[in-house]
């Protein structure tokens, strides 16, 4: 490919993925949508938060975890914890990271 080819292919993809983002913000008013939509789409950004972690949390290479002596599983339960008790997102992040560093670090695991 020359120079140019490089050029218009990247001008291009980037056009492309400012039209499928900017899609929402386009029009002048409010687009129609039932309320039943409305109210799901309140749950995508957790819903996705949770596809891209979950699979974080159970998997290593590619295989299911297959010992209960992994940081990443007793962090994110004492994340969960956390949050149980306090409802503070920065505390969880926190007490979920330091719980696993130090089980990493302290313990090895």
């Amino acid at each position: 490919m020359s120079p140019l080819d490089i050029f218009l292919t990247t001008l291009g993809m980037a056009l492309i993925a400012l039209i499928c983002r900017a899609f929402f913000m386009l029009p002048e008013q409010e687009l129609p949508m039932p309320q039943w939509l409305r109210e799901g789409l309140r749950y995508a950004p957790i819903a996705a938060l949770a596809a891209v972690v979950a699979p974080e949390l159970v998997m290593t290479q590619g295989h299911l975890v297959d010992t209960w002596r992994d940081a990443r599983i007793f962090g994110a339960l004492a994340g969960l914890a956390f949050y149980g008790w306090q409802r503070g997102l920065f505390g969880t992040i926190v007490c979920g990271t330091g719980a696993m560093l130090a089980l990493r670090f302290g313990v090895g695991w």
